[in-house]
């Protein structure tokens, strides 16, 4: 019996490349399409790239390159996205909305028969998230204004009785109110994803991914993922200096546990048509990951908050992982083990240092860094 062929869109990617090892591994025939194209890639397959599978370059923009990808193919890891921070937001809509119905308008018109699809999303659909007041119940707040930020108030006041509120984590039916272009891109393909996707009886799947870690994330931009920039600047001999004050909670994941994710909504029924929190389930301050960046890296280097601050980037983003747990998968990486794999993988790029120097410089000229 011929082995049934999987495609992972962006699987040259960070957690594609992954993803098409573990489905090489695990039995799969599998074809990866990916544009190469910068910054995340510099045109090139990346020497990762696994053999076992094939290779198709391609636009996911573009029908034609579609038509090709999709040939043969019976489920979908549609991974391929753009990701970054700047104000060109046609780019985020027409790659990660169009995109993801260009795939649906090409199985549909011809008749694929695509057994599955499991999309990546990202806490960003989230927003700020969701505060309790002691006072007045639940809270999905704004952006934090920029005023507040440059007069260094970092965190959220009830805005009824402008006492301090904590943060919850995220639930998968929680509002959506996303404060930035990525995070309104990938609700938009969301709706695209289970709107499409039951009208025409393809299960379809998103994962939300908190903030993913591991070796082969890209050093060439740092649109996100403070690990990446805490050990350039470790590794580079700079103290290593957090956004804000240092005490942000965010999420961290392993690159390994993400992929263990998609295996599972893979063969279970009960997740089609359902969003999906993935993340480790622990709050952790940016700054104890800091000082982890520090110990590992050693050399006398040192953590520290810098005070400075990147506009329209959530306070707080904790997550509830119970929903995907119930399906049996169990995020079994620790943020020390995140850390130690990929310092031991950036120590071999040198030249990430120009990169990181590079995108602050051109984060502070389009005033999102300050």
């Amino acid at each position: 019996m011929k082995k049934e062929l999987v495609l992972v869109t962006g699987g040259a990617g960070f957690i594609g490349s992954h993803l098409t090892d573990a489905l090489v591994k695990a039995g799969w025939r599998v074809r990866v399409m990916d544009s190469l194209s910068p910054p995340a890639h510099n045109g090139a397959l990346p020497p990762w790239f696994n053999k076992k599978a094939e290779f198709v370059r391609g636009d996911i923009r573009n029908k034609k390159d579609w038509e090709k990808a999709l040939r043969g193919v019976t489920h979908v890891f549609h991974l391929a996205a753009y990701m970054d921070i700047f104000p060109d937001f046609g780019t985020y809509f027409a790659t990660n909305a169009a995109g993801t119905a260009l795939m649906y308008e090409v199985i549909v018109e011809k008749k694929l028969p695509v057994k599955k699809i499991i999309a990546s999303s990202s806490q960003a659909v989230y927003g700020e998230g969701k505060h309790q007041c002691r006072t007045h119940g639940i809270v999905y707040p704004d952006a934090r204004p920029l005023q507040d930020l440059k007069k260094h108030q970092w965190d959220f006041l009830c805005p009824a009785c402008k006492k301090s509120m904590t943060p919850l984590p995220e639930k998968e039916d929680d509002t959506l109110k996303p404060i930035g272009a990525y995070g309104a891109a990938k609700v938009s393909t969301e709706n695209i994803l289970f709107t499409l996707g039951k009208l025409y009886h393809i299960p379809s799947v998103a994962l939300r991914y908190s903030i993913v870690q591991g070796a082969r994330q890209s050093f060439r931009h740092f649109y996100s993922g403070a690990l990446r920039a805490y050990a350039v600047m470790g590794l580079s001999g700079q103290p290593i200096t957090t956004h804000e004050d240092g005490l942000q909670l965010r999420d961290f994941v392993s690159v390994h546990d993400v992929v263990a994710a998609h295996l599972v909504v893979l063969k279970d029924h009960r997740a089609d048509f359902q969003a999906f929190n993935v993340g480790m389930g622990k709050s952790v301050r940016v700054l104890d990951l800091a000082r982890a960046v520090a110990r590992e890296i050693g050399n006398g280097v040192r953590a520290e908050a810098g005070g400075h601050f990147r506009w329209a980037t959530a306070r707080h983003s904790l997550m509830d992982i119970s929903k995907l747990k119930k399906l049996g998968w169990q995020p079994k990486r620790t943020i020390q083990d995140n850390v130690r794999e990929y310092i031991s993988w950036v120590r071999q790029y040198p030249e990430a240092k120009k990169y990181l120097a590079d995108t602050e410089k051109k984060m502070k000229k389009s005033s999102l860094l300050f």
